[in-house]
């Protein structure tokens, strides 16, 4: 315990090691290896059936691997028994004791490692008070709202000072504003008590929100690692860029290539122009940009780009601070472009044609195919 009451818990460090799990003849997670670093938020994230819930479950001991290994602080754990790891866990229900008090859901972990009364009354007392919720220890579950039902549950898996932490999405069953109020509470104790966090959700806002680095699972495999800024502005493949915020995929045959940019020439014969990318993009070979709805500049806010055409207003969502336009450009080339509604800027009817732009840099090759 510190000067202030509250208590720092040294992270431990990760290791999967060309991990693998099959359920007959499914392979749910394939021969994925990752290194978590010691007080690292790490959210995986991916659509259901991904294998980020199965890997979870691996580190957690509810699964065991098919194949591979899990080392925390260098030491294999992939064949312990799960009370032995010394791992918190929450889970997307919470799994309180409905029978028991507060204070009693709080203490099991500690009362399964006999620690003394003295003891578990000020760890529960130091855990309700790191959750925000000091002087409930006699309420019942029943009794608190989802938000404080969530917090006990973090309240019991970090009750015991366990160096990683499980959250298997954690704020599911909570309602819009009271999952946002969460994710800045899951930030800031995770800030105040330094253990390593992996995080698991299908939600790709709440992972750029709370995460140091987000790995991004498709068909049992890992698709990339890294920051919430370079997934975003910097996908390496089009799954990423597709499931990683809203985008626009722009495909046709590459017509030119220099040392800094290539030209990509689209169905309808508008070429479009945007910076190389390693191989992606070869003379002749099919490509495909990514072009995310907020770069698209709206008339007045054009620059000087060989990127400016004129488009069609199709439809529009008007969503009070932006509006989201729904655009063609030529006969097959369509768009979804986010303006933002400032003072006095009318919104855009469908039918109206508008001149429409963007930097040669925001487009990103995400996809190149040989020729057909």
């Amino acid at each position: 315990m510190t000067g202030d009451g509250q208590k720092i818990i040294k992270g431990a460090p990760i290791s999967l090691q060309s991990l693998s799990r099959h359920f007959g003849k499914v392979i749910a997670v394939n021969d994925i290896s990752l290194d978590i670093k010691s007080g690292e938020f790490m959210t995986f994230l991916g659509p259901s059936g991904s294998g980020k819930t199965t890997t979870l479950m691996m580190i957690a001991g509810f699964l065991i691997p098919t194949a591979g290994d899990i080392k925390v602080n260098d030491q294999s754990i992939a064949t312990v028994a799960p009370f032995k790891r010394n791992i918190g866990m929450v889970f997307q229900n919470y799994a309180l004791f409905p029978h028991m008090t507060i204070f009693d859901n709080i203490a099991f972990p500690l009362q399964m490692r006999k620690m003394s009364k003295e003891e578990i009354k000020k760890r529960v007392s130091w855990a309700l008070d790191l959750v925000q919720l000091p002087g409930f220890e006699y309420r019942r579950p029943s009794q608190l709202s989802g938000g404080q039902q969530q917090r006990i549950a973090v309240a019991r898996a970090i009750v015991f000072e366990p160096p990683v932490l499980l959250l298997d999405e954690p704020l599911g069953a909570l309602d819009a504003k009271l999952r946002e109020g969460m994710q800045i509470e899951l930030k800031q104790l995770h800030d105040r008590i330094g253990a390593t966090i992996l995080y698991v959700t299908h939600d790709q806002e709440e992972a750029l929100t709370l995460s140091d680095r987000i790995v991004v699972f498709n068909d049992g495999e890992i698709m990339q690692v890294g920051t919430p800024d370079d997934l975003y502005r910097l996908p390496q493949n089009r799954f990423v860029a597709d499931f990683i915020g809203k985008t626009n995929f722009l495909s046709g045959q590459v017509s030119a290539t220099d040392i800094k940019n290539c030209s990509v020439q689209l169905e309808d014969g508008i070429t479009m122009h945007g910076p190389l990318r390693d191989s992606f993009a070869t003379p002749r070979n099919r490509a495909t940009f990514s072009l995310r709805p907020e770069k698209i500049l709206v008339g007045e806010e054009i620059t000087d780009t060989p990127n400016t055409y004129e488009a069609t207003v199709e439809q529009f969502l008007y969503l009070g601070e932006f509006t989201k336009y729904h655009l063609r450009i030529g006969k097959s080339v369509e768009l979804i472009a986010k303006s933002s509604n400032r003072l006095g800027r009318s919104v855009l009817e469908p039918g109206s044609k508008i001149r429409v732009g963007w930097d040669i840099d925001e487009l990103l090759l995400v996809e190149s195919d040989a020729p057909a």
